[in-house]
C-alpha cells in the first residue's frame, strides 16, 4: 500500500513567507540619520557620532530604560564599522554560548580580518562567572562588547568588566520623539504602514505618545495594532480614533490635558489634599497624574514647594525629604520612580502644617514695596575698610556668641522697629520656635 504525501498548502506557504515582523522591528533605524532621540550621544560632534564617523571601536555599556534605542545603536555601530555582529540575551544564554561566540569571533578575525561586536542585552542578568568569561577576550581585542542594561551598571556589572567599558546613559524618549518616530512609520511605504493609508486623529496620536511612557517599541506596536483594528472605508483609508487607540493600548484615556484646565484642577486637588492632611486623596491624585502621563519631576517640584509653603518649620525634615525625593526620582526614573513619590506624598500629607514662614515673607515683602530701600543700621553694617570704620560702620555691634548665643540689639531699620512678621503656630516643631521667640521677647522686655 502506497501512502501519498499530502500536497503542500499554497496558502499556508504564502502565509509563512509573507509574514512580517512587528512594526517596531521593521522601523528600526539603519543609520544615525534615521535615529531619533539621544541627541547628547548621537548629535553633531557627540561621542557616538564621532566613534562612528572615525570608525573607532571601543567596548560600551548602554544604560537606560526600555525602548530608547540600545539594541538599535549597537546594530548601527556594527554596520558602520563593517564588523561581525552577534546579539544575544543574557536571559537565554550561558557560558557555553559565550564560548561559541568567542570561537566564532576568532575565526572571523583569522579568515576574514573582521572584528566582532558582541551585543549582550540585559547584561545585568549575567552572574559573576558569566561576566568574567568576557574579560580576557575584551581585553585582548577578540571581541568588542556592547552591553545593554536597564539597571545601574555600578551595582550590576563586575568592576573589572565595568572598567573596560565606557558607560553611556540613554535617556527616556520624549513625547515629541515618539511622535516623530510614529510619523515616520505612517509615511514609510517600505518598512512602515504608509501603504495602508492610515490617518491618526490628534487626540489618539497624543494618547499613544503619552501612554507609551518614552518606549518607542510600545508606541510603534500600539500604532500598528490601532491600524489593524481600523476598518478601511470605501477608498481604502483608515482613521484611527481615540477609542481605537484605547483598545489597542488596552488603556483608557484619562481626562487630563497637561496644558489645559484639567491639569490645573488635578494639581490643585493634589496640593489641597496634602494641605488638608488626607494622604489617601493625595495618593489618588498622584496616581491620576502619573497614569495620565504627567512629568513626575513636575510633581516632585510641587512637593518641594509644598514642603516649605505648607509644612514649613512645623516639620523641617519635610523639605529635606522632598528634595531627596526629587533626587531619588532623578536616579531611579520610571517605572519604579512612583515609589519615592508616594512615600513623600504620604509624609507631607501626614506632617504637621505651618505656613508661618510663607506668610512672614509676604508681609516683609509688603514693607519692602511700600517703604522702599530703608537704611541698614550702622552697627550691623559691614566694615571692610578703615574709612567705613571711621564712619561708624559696625560700631557697637554685639557678637551673640559672646553672650551665650543671644543678646538684645536692633536688626531692623529704624522705621520698622518692633515689626513682627514671623508668627509660628502651635503645630509640630513650630511650637518650639514659638516658645524660643517668646523667651527672647521676654528677655528683651526685661532688659528695658
Amino acid at each position: 500500500m502506497t501512502i501519498k504525501k499530502p500536497k503542500k498548502d499554497l496558502f499556508d506557504t504564502q502565509t509563512i513567507t509573507t509574514k512580517k515582523p512587528p512594526l517596531a522591528d521593521r522601523m528600526r533605524p539603519q543609520n544615525l540619520r534615521e535615529f531619533v532621540g539621544q541627541e547628547h550621544l548621537v548629535g553633531s560632534n557627540k561621542i557616538l557620532r564621532r566613534l562612528v564617523e572615525n570608525k573607532e571601536l571601543i567596548s560600551l555599556l548602554f544604560w537606560g530604560p526600555p525602548g530608547v534605542g540600545k539594541t538599535t545603536l549597537a546594530s548601527i555601530i556594527a554596520q558602520a564599522m563593517d564588523a561581525h555582529f552577534v546579539a544575544f540575551s543574557a536571559v537565554l544564554s550561558g557560558i557555553k554560548d559565550i564560548r561559541t561566540v568567542i570561537e566564532e569571533a576568532k575565526d572571523q578575525l583569522k579568515y576574514y580580518n573582521k572584528k566582532t561586536i558582541l551585543f549582550v542585552d540585559e547584561i545585568h542578568r549575567f552572574n559573576k562567572a558569566q561576566q568574567d568569561a568576557f574579560l580576557h577576550h575584551v581585553e585582548d581585542g577578540t571581541i568588542t562588547l556592547i552591553g545593554a542594561t536597564t539597571e545601574n551598571p555600578s551595582f550590576e556589572v563586575n568592576a573589572p568588566l565595568l572598567s573596560r567599558c565606557k558607560v553611556l546613559v540613554l535617556e527616556q524618549l520624549t513625547e515629541d520623539h515618539l511622535k516623530t518616530i510614529m510619523t515616520n512609520a505612517l509615511s514609510d511605504k517600505e518598512r512602515g504602514i504608509g501603504n495602508l493609508k492610515v490617518e491618526v486623529q490628534d487626540n489618539a496620536f497624543d494618547f499613544i505618545a503619552r501612554l507609551s511612557h518614552g518606549d518607542a517599541r510600545v508606541a510603534l506596536n500600539t500604532l500598528e495594532a490601532s491600524a489593524m483594528l481600523t476598518k478601511p472605508d470605501q477608498g481604502g483609508n483608515r482613521t484611527v480614533t481615540l477609542e481605537i487607540a484605547q483598545e489597542a493600548m488596552q488603556r483608557k484615556a484619562l481626562l487630563y490635558d497637561k496644558g489645559g484646565e484639567e491639569h490645573y484642577n488635578v494639581i490643585s486637588a493634589f496640593i489641597k489634599s496634602m494641605r488638608g492632611s488626607d494622604p489617601d486623596a493625595a495618593l489618588y491624585w498622584l496616581a491620576r497624574m502619573l497614569d495620565a502621563g504627567e512629568d513626575p519631576l513636575f510633581v516632585a517640584r510641587r512637593m518641594v514647594i509644598f514642603a516649605s509653603e505648607d509644612v514649613g518649620n512645623a516639620d523641617p525634615h519635610a523639605l529635606q525629604l522632598a528634595v531627596a525625593t526629587k533626587d531619588a526620582f532623578d536616579f531611579v526614573g520610571m517605572p519604579e520612580g512612583w515609589i519615592p513619590l508616594a512615600q513623600c506624598v504620604t509624609y507631607l500629607a501626614c506632617a504637621p502644617k505651618s505656613n508661618a514662614a510663607y506668610m512672614a515673607y509676604l508681609e516683609a515683602l509688603e514693607d519692602v514695596k511700600e517703604k522702599g530701600a530703608l537704611a541698614v543700621p550702622f552697627h550691623i553694617r559691614n566694615a571692610p575698610t578703615p574709612l567705613m570704620k571711621d564712619l561708624g560702620y559696625g560700631m557697637g555691634y554685639k557678637y551673640p556668641h559672646s553672650f551665650g548665643g543671644y543678646v538684645e540689639q536692633a536688626y531692623m531699620p529704624d522705621e520698622l522697629q518692633g515689626r513682627e512678621y514671623y508668627k509660628p503656630t502651635d503645630n509640630g516643631f513650630d511650637k518650639v520656635m514659638k516658645e524660643r521667640l517668646a523667651l527672647h521677647k521676654k528677655e528683651r522686655n526685661t532688659s528695658k
